[in-house]
């Protein structure tokens, strides 16, 4: 029998941490992933650089989170998560987008010490453009006063998952559309980059409002000056999203459902939309049309032009 999802934000979180698994065995000075991958930007087709850096928890505790399983309890010295960044950064081809990504905020000095920015803006000197992810509730001066260090501009990424109020409030973000708001018009009235993330399909949503919220979202992210609307389908393997599906709160997304998200943002014309191509085979279930239609997606990521489906003899997409 599964336990009901609780009404209030701390009993959420005791419920959510309570579901959880172990955490991968990481180390201070390394990071725990980076590559680079062609990805679309405002300028075209550009080499990215992303770095996944190891670092303390991000404090909110969301019930679609998997990003804890590569973090430490502790926070890190300034000199570890530079470390962590030069490593990368001498193993990388250069790219002149880098993305600095940390299982949470940048701004957020339990995770990044503020000791490391002057070290970390050096690092990235030979960069056009940096992205880097934080929560809404983390954005302020802060942003403006590392931007001022890099000699090329700043995005950052806001997860506001979905524009859909009480699923918002049930995720456990501990934000509302309105901080989102606020700030996303922060960021674009100091001239900085903005990327949204959106959920393909957040929990807590009737699985027949499913798309029409998600094209809500999308729109919402466009009206506030997001120049990257990055869509990332549900996973499960956390432990709270597979209890979620068990008591029909939650579906997990098919690769229908991602490919319908990404024509709906494409349609708009207002800015990139992404599709997350990662582990696609977890929302496929016909191995035989998976690698076409996966193909699609990247290249529709690339061109940002709308294909014509893969037609499956054994599946009905």
């Amino acid at each position: 029998m599964t336990v009901p999802y609780p009404a209030s934000a701390s009993e959420r979180t005791h419920w959510i941490l309570a579901r959880r698994g172990s955490r991968n065995a990481v180390s201070a000075v390394r990071p725990h992933a980076f590559f680079s991958e062609r990805e679309r930007t405002k300028l075209g087709i550009e080499d990215v650089s992303t770095v996944f850096l190891t670092n303390r928890e991000c404090p909110w505790k969301c019930v679609m989170c998997d990003l804890w399983r590569n973090t430490t309890e502790y926070s890190l010295k300034a000199d570890d998560i530079v470390e962590q960044i030069r490593f990368a950064t001498e193993g990388l081809p250069h790219a002149p987008v880098l993305k600095l990504y940390n299982s949470g905020s940048f701004f957020d000095p339990a995770a990044i010490p503020r000791a490391a920015w002057k070290q970390i803006a050096e690092l990235c000197q030979w960069r056009r453009h940096v992205v880097l992810e934080c929560h809404p509730r983390l954005v302020g001066p802060q942003v403006l006063d590392f931007a001022s260090l890099l000699p090329g501009t700043l995005e950052i990424a806001l997860g506001l998952e979905t524009a859909h109020p009480e699923a918002l409030k049930a995720l456990n973000k501990r934000i509302t559309v309105a901080d989102y708001q606020r700030a996303a018009e922060f960021l674009k009235t100091n001239g900085i980059g903005l990327r949204t993330f959106l959920l393909v399909h957040p929990p807590f949503i009737p699985a027949e409002e499913c798309s029409s919220w998600l094209r809500r979202s999308i729109e919402l992210a466009f009206d506030s000056g997001s120049d990257v609307a990055s869509l990332i389908p549900l996973r499960s393997g956390n432990g709270a999203v597979a209890d979620l599906v068990a008591a029909g709160s939650a579906r997990l997304p098919s690769l229908a459902d991602l490919e319908d998200a990404q024509e709906h943002g494409l349609q708009m014309r207002r800015g990139l939309c992404l599709a997350d191509t990662w582990d696609l085979q977890l929302f496929s279930k016909c191995p035989a049309c998976l690698e076409n239609r996966s193909a699609r997606i990247e290249r529709m990521n690339l061109t940002q032009e709308i294909e014509d489906r893969f037609q499956c003899d054994l599946c009905d997409g």
